[in-house]
């Protein structure tokens, strides 16, 4: 897979010659919806002897439209992550545009020239209600008036999950909620977080717990403030484990929300170690202790149904 990254307004130069069929979307969690419109395009693509080929952007749309802060946006996958899913599902050429504010101020037939018929498309894929501009004049149904025979337009319907859309908004809210099953099943895989394995107070140790603490990329989604089931991949190996997303309240007021993870049958030092965390359930919600024992108890029982859940899942 070539990546491709643009900036407004790019060199012919820098785009392959060859036809494609192009994705479009911004593709944040590559969810099931996402990978129908891939593999629709990958299809097609194969029957029109054509590469595939997908157009992302660096950062969220609102960004610039809506004028959010870049730190208040949280993501579903980093780039990284969406070039690994792309890789796999066997895109041939991705490009990864700049959103900026030069770029947004395409009129939708400029955007249309330029970024579909300009990227060699003989046929665009996206979703029912993938947009290029205002809806009101460049909806998926203002599609074919702009491209002016030039290539074809495929529109994928939506795709569901409980009788509802699936959608990264929904997940991300079932994010939130504790509802991590529920987002895992909308994605077709298990949630995953990057982070980098950091020092913390080692209190874990006295407790006969020890755990990573890991420092969570910024802008990405964390599950709601709990206690989980998860898999940890440290090198090339994964682990099981249990995890913490809170701000360990038992033991002092007004700390930072940390990622502490207890891997299971694990006795080495990892400080710095770039790691990945798999959220596979939900155990329970964030509690106030009363004291030491009480704590080392519910950790106890945590394991118990960590480890039960794994052994179910094999």
């Amino acid at each position: 897979m070539e990546i491709i990254k643009i900036h407004h307004p790019y060199h012919e130069d820098s785009i392959p010659k060859q036809p494609v069929v192009l994705a479009l979307g911004f593709f944040d969690g590559v969810h099931k919806g996402h990978r129908t419109v891939i593999n629709t395009a990958k299809r097609i693509a194969k029957e029109k002897n054509a590469r595939l080929a997908l157009m992302t952007f660096n950062q969220h749309p609102s960004i610039v439209f809506k004028k959010v802060k870049p730190e208040a946006i949280t993501y579903l996958s980093t780039i990284e992550r969406k070039e690994e899913f792309m890789e796999e599902l066997g895109v041939d050429y991705l490009y990864e545009v700049d959103f900026t504010s030069a770029f947004a101020s395409l009129s939708p037939q400029e955007f249309v020239d330029q970024y579909i018929v300009g990227l060699n498309a003989v046929a665009v894929v996206a979703g029912f209600d993938y947009t290029y501009g205002k809806k009101e004049v460049a909806s998926m149904e203002h599609l074919p008036s702009y491209a002016k025979n030039r290539f074809e337009v495929i529109e994928v319907g939506k795709v569901t999950g409980e009788g509802e859309k699936i959608s990264s908004t929904r997940i991300r809210q079932a994010l939130s909620d504790g509802e991590i099953m529920e987002a895992n099943d909308m994605l077709g895989y298990v949630y995953q977080t990057p982070g980098i394995v950091i020092h913390g107070d080692a209190r874990g140790r006295t407790l006969g717990y020890p755990t990573a603490n890991i420092d969570v990329k910024p802008n990405i989604r964390l599950p709601k403030v709990g206690v989980y089931a998860v898999r940890i991949k440290v090198g090339e190996e994964w682990y099981e484990g249990m995890a913490s997303i809170g701000y360990n309240i038992t033991f002092e007021a007004d700390r930072q929300l940390s990622v502490e993870v207890n891997i299971f049958d694990f006795n080495r030092d990892i400080y710095g170690e770039a790691v990945a965390v798999e959220w596979h359930k939900y155990l329970r919600e964030e509690m106030k202790f009363s004291n030491i024992e009480a704590l080392i108890e519910q950790l106890d029982q945590d394991e118990v149904d960590a480890r039960q859940y794994f052994a179910q899942l094999k």
